[in-house]
């Protein structure tokens, strides 16, 4: 009986060893999911399309790291909320103001993007406007495609807001100061809106992002101004006017994720993903 007890308290012991050695250990290290960090983006919309293509790459590429963009408004709001510590990145359409600039923020432009006059693709014999034809157009003079070489058509204007980067660049360029707006003309907040309005509205004109309508192969039709063609060849050339400059600022001394991510914005691989989509990227031009 001896031996037999002594042989079931080895088995027993040999069993336990085995079982505790089989037993995975959990206070060992383990691969623990680090915590989800963010970088929160406002201010003027016009560059958000070029930011996104940004984010998109760099969230892909990154791990644990969400771009959010919160809803747009124009550059005043992105300063206001990059000096506050609201967001981490303010999106603008300008350099600082010197009212603006006290120090503690950095401005840097980021890409440029032309902004082309398009019209619906029912507007067939249409391809170019030389600048009083625009003019026309805008003010209500002309309000049949028909005068200008197209179809027997009203033409609706779809025209931005005066405090939108559009409507000031069409007015520096071609427009003027003093053109009083056709009274018929559609007013639309929000850029996106007026693309789906262009794209939907049969002999309807609008002007918008020239990167957006080659990204997305928007079946519009792209009209030259005064002979010249609304391509990246001819921004990067100086020979298309209407640009706009887009740009972000931030504080002084960003959060390290921050840093990271604008280091990837001004990159060349940043830049390839910005050329990509029809924008013309700064970093690019600088080499």
């Amino acid at each position: 009986m001896l031996k037999l007890n002594t042989w079931f308290t080895l088995a027993l012991g040999t069993s336990l060893a085995m079982l505790v050695s089989c037993t995975p250990n959990t206070n060992q290290a383990t691969n623990v999911q680090q915590p989800q960090q963010e970088i929160k983006i406002t201010g003027a919309g016009s560059p958000y399309p070029a930011m996104k293509v940004l984010a998109a790459a760099y969230e892909a590429k990154t791990e644990n790291t969400v771009i959010t963009f919160l809803p747009k408004s124009q550059s005043p709001g992105g300063i206001a909320g990059a000096k506050d510590k609201l967001v981490d990145l303010g999106t603008v359409t300008r350099t600082l103001k010197p009212e603006e600039d006290d120090g503690s923020l950095v401005y840097r432009e980021i890409a440029k993007d032309g902004l082309v006059v398009a019209t619906h693709p029912s507007v067939v014999g249409v391809t170019n406007l030389q600048t009083e034809q625009l003019k026309a157009i805008y003010s209500g003079k002309v309000t049949n495609w028909q005068k200008l070489g197209g179809p027997d058509a009203t033409i609706i204007v779809l025209d931005r807001h005066e405090d939108e980067s559009a409507k000031k660049l069409l007015r520096k360029y071609y427009l003027g100061s003093d053109l009083k707006n056709a009274p018929e003309a559609v007013i639309l907040r929000h850029e996106a809106d007026l693309i789906a309005a262009v794209e939907s509205t049969p002999y309807s004109i609008g002007a918008f992002s020239l990167a957006y309508a080659i990204a997305n192969q928007l079946p519009v039709n792209r009209l030259s101004l005064d002979g010249v063609e609304p391509t990246p060849e001819n921004i990067q050339s100086g020979k298309y006017k209407m640009v706009r400059r887009l740009g972000i600022v931030y504080r002084q001394a960003p959060s390290d994720i921050s840093q990271t991510f604008i280091d990837f914005a001004f990159s060349k691989e940043g830049g390839n993903h910005l050329l990509g989509s029809g924008f013309i990227p700064s970093s690019q031009e600088q080499e």
